[in-house]
């Protein structure tokens, strides 16, 4: 009896295809289009530009700035947060931000980057009274908060320089970051010593520093930062928390992993 789920044999199963295309798009980390997946997938031309089609109908993929390529689409990004939303991974990854919090006495974050903005994923909140109320599922911008820029510092460099030509750098505080060659200049910085801050950036009273949660392949998935009230801790004072942070953002990539 011939096999429905594919042409002959070796090939791809037809109920794998999406989701074959889906993981490619997923471990490229950057837009792709579909002649470069062509060969990867090992299926025909047309037949990957109609999954591709499919893909984007679907909300699944969109096209990036440039007409061309294709990223990650609002229901992809969704699966991916649900994912990692899971209730054994989740038990686990708070139990990891609870050590920090304890640690630093202050609120923790894992944040994921969507689009144009980093969400709120996990919250722990210190146990003084006086906090940054910014709960779970809260959208911050990129260019002036510190998981923002810590994730604009692992973009390749010409997705880097794209972002920052669509995007206008929005004026939060008096000290935001505003003028595209110095916030290049604070995110090499940034990549250099591993970590990212705000320094009342993106609201007047508050201090952050971030690190990055990476995948096998060493990529940015999502950021774990600390913030506190300017009263209780000015820059200086927060960031001789990285080791901390950086310990546990290891703990957390490898929960990734299992």
């Amino acid at each position: 009896m011939p096999n429905d789920m594919a042409d002959q044999k070796g090939q791809i199963p037809t109920n794998l295809r999406l989701l074959l295309l889906l993981e490619e798009v997923a471990r490229a980390g950057v837009p792709v289009t579909p002649a470069g997946l062509v060969e990867a997938l090992g299926l025909p031309k047309p037949t990957v530009h109609r999954l591709f089609n499919t893909a984007e109908e679907e909300g699944f993929l969109q096209r990036d700035i440039d007409g061309r390529s294709y990223g990650p689409g609002p229901r992809l990004r969704r699966l991916s947060v649900n994912t990692l939303s899971s209730q054994r991974l989740r038990t686990l990854r708070l139990s990891i931000l609870t050590e920090v919090v304890e640690q630093m006495d202050e609120t923790c974050n894992i944040s994921v980057p969507d689009r144009e903005h980093m969400v709120y994923l996990e919250r722990i909140e210190t146990k003084w009274p006086l906090r940054i109320q910014l709960p779970v599922g809260t959208r911050v911008p990129l260019h002036c908060t510190a998981s923002g820029k810590m994730y604009l510092s692992s973009l390749n460099p010409r997705y880097l320089d794209r972002y920052l030509a669509t995007h206008k750098l929005e004026e939060h505080t008096s000290k935001t970051i505003t003028d595209v060659a110095a916030l290049k200049a604070e995110l090499s910085k940034t990549r250099k010593r591993g970590y990212s801050t705000d320094d009342e950036e993106f609201m007047y009273g508050m201090v952050a520093v971030a690190v990055a949660i990476v995948d096998d392949q060493g990529r940015l998935v999502s950021t774990l930062s600390a913030h506190s009230p300017l009263q209780r801790n000015n820059l200086v004072k927060i960031t001789e928390n990285v080791s901390i942070l950086k310990s546990a953002a290891e703990k957390l990539s490898d929960l990734l992993l299992t």
